[in-house]
């Protein structure tokens, strides 16, 4: 994990912490301890402690060195100290009177002669050579695996540590039983031309050196502060009523999660309060068998076995059941506790029969414009002339649109008086109204046949009416329900009427404007 201030800059060190890789607030670091006291004042400058925590390889190792040149070293710091007949270059981790707390805690005496001595600050020379056999490392790791793999050993290598100077490499690798590497240290002296030294892990060491993420969404606690592997058990999920589920239970390692066992203190002082041998007790209608154990809740579960409920039960009233019990006595019922959930109940819809209230129509004409558009069909004008009602049926709700262009087909319009457009009649109304009958004027002849001329006049007006008052006519020759009952009240308030002459044979030519 990075902090904020470690936005890369160039050559790929952070830009942030100045400490060329490391990290000085122990976030780019494996096993970081943030020094509270680095920046206080002594009084007694003399009585400091003068030894100091080195890490090597990024943290997953670290050592206790003795500052006998008394130098002020930062975090972060490259030094050199003494190796195993050589020289090892690692980074200062921590200084100053918290030393003295770790070293406590790991059981290192300050003043012990075996602790090893800072030489100096690491030069350019030392630090290039470290680098140098740093990237040996892979190459190392997978050479090794395949050299173990070939004499048939039951081990997994985990780590390849070599030193500063290239005189001896640390083999890391976890084994279920004991491994006889005699042959294979040879191998590897005679191959790598170092000094071999093995050292045997557990599998929650060998999850720290790897690293990862668990499944709480945060880095393993065995590669960021945890250090003191203690044992596990399925006890520990039992008390705090997990299920015992392995795939759920186990940590990247293959064991069971370290994790388990950070509340487990809290629920055996919760379980204190709670009966002991309540198990099974004991009513008139069958023994009840006792579930789990809600610590927050203080309540019981038990359950029958002629019944499927689960009953809760106050811890009072599972103590007055086993002293009844006791006494020989057995309670009519359970007595069990009503349990109110604090969350609102969801209801659920009720069912409501819609059938003819939605209409799809908008949907049916989407679609029918989209097949038009598939099949190429283009709706003309002239198509929806043609399916213009004839005769005496009325055009009202039936008429489709049609542009403005084709206005000179219907007839000449003349603009009137106060800008209203008047339909001019055809030359088939006007030779019909003018013609006299037989022996009479044209004011007889036009009275001789009133329903014959008025139903003319009122289709040619109809027919004649300008495109803006002309109603459209909708796709495929639907109309409205509307429409029809309006359609059944004209034809029954509208006498027997003839039949007129078709407009295309009897009707003169169209004056030219």
């Amino acid at each position: 994990m990075g902090c904020g201030s470690c936005g890369t800059a160039t050559g790929g060190k952070p830009g942030g912490c100045k400490s060329n890789g490391g990290c000085s607030t122990g976030g780019c670091n494996r096993m970081n301890v943030h020094d509270w006291l680095m920046n206080l004042p002594f009084s007694d400058p003399e009585s400091t402690c003068k030894i100091v925590e080195v890490s090597f390889n990024n943290g997953s190792r670290k050592e206790f060195f003795r500052n006998a040149t008394l130098q002020y070293f930062e975090k972060g710091e490259c030094v050199t100290v003494e190796g195993v007949s050589g020289f090892d270059v690692g980074e200062v981790s921590l200084s100053g009177e918290l030393v003295r707390v770790q070293m406590k805690k790991k059981g290192v005496d300050e003043f012990s002669p075996e602790i090893k001595k800072i030489l100096r600050r690491s030069t350019d020379s030392d630090v290039s050579k470290w680098k140098e056999n740093k990237a040996r490392e892979k190459e190392a790791l997978v050479r090794s695996r395949a050299m173990a793999r070939a004499l048939n050993l039951e081990m997994k290598l985990a780590e390849v540590e070599i030193q500063a100077d290239g005189k001896k490499a640390t083999f890391y690798y976890t084994a279920d039983d004991r491994v006889d590497f005699r042959e294979l240290i040879r191998s590897y002296a005679g191959e790598f031309k170092v000094k071999v030294e093995m050292r045997q892990i557990g599998a929650r060491q060998e999850a720290g050196k790897v690293g990862g993420i668990g499944s709480c969404g945060r880095e393993l606690c065995c590669a960021t502060w945890l250090t003191d592997f203690k044992s596990v058990n399925t006890t520990a999920a039992r008390y705090q009523n997990l299920s015992i589920n392995q795939t759920k239970l186990s940590g990247q390692c293959g064991r069971l999660k370290c994790c388990l066992n950070y509340e487990l203190d809290t629920y055996l002082d919760a379980l204190q309060h709670f009966p002991d041998n309540a198990d099974v007790i004991h009513i008139t209608r069958s023994p009840a068998y006792l579930v789990k154990k809600d610590i927050f809740k203080n309540l019981m579960w038990y359950t029958m076995p002629d019944s499927t409920k689960h009953y809760p039960l106050t811890i009072v009233r599972v103590k007055e059941i086993q002293k009844m019990n006791a006494q020989g006595l057995k309670p009519d019922e359970l007595e069990p506790v009503e349990i109110v959930s604090s969350k609102p109940k969801e209801v659920e819809p009720e069912f409501v029969d819609v059938v003819g209230q939605i209409s799809l129509r908008s949907l049916e004409r989407n679609s029918r414009r989209r097949k038009d558009k598939e099949q190429g069909r283009d709706t003309r004008p002239n198509d929806s002339r043609d399916a213009q009602p004839r005769g005496n049926q009325p055009a009202t709700g039936q008429q489709s649109r049609q542009p403005q262009q084709n206005q000179q087909k219907r007839g000449p319009v003349q603009q009137g008086q106060g800008g209203q457009q008047k339909a001019v009649q055809n030359p088939a109304q006007q030779r019909n109204v003018s013609k006299p009958a037989a022996g009479g004027t044209p004011a007889q002849g036009k009275q001789q046949n009133p329903q014959r001329g008025s139903n003319l006049g009122g289709q040619q007006n109809v027919q004649n009416r300008p495109p803006q008052q002309r109603q459209p006519q909708r796709p495929g020759g639907q109309q409205k329900p509307g429409d029809q009952r309006q359609q059944q009240q004209r034809q029954q308030q509208r006498p027997p009427q003839q039949t007129p002459p078709k407009q295309g044979s009897e009707a003169a030519p169209e004056p030219s404007i």
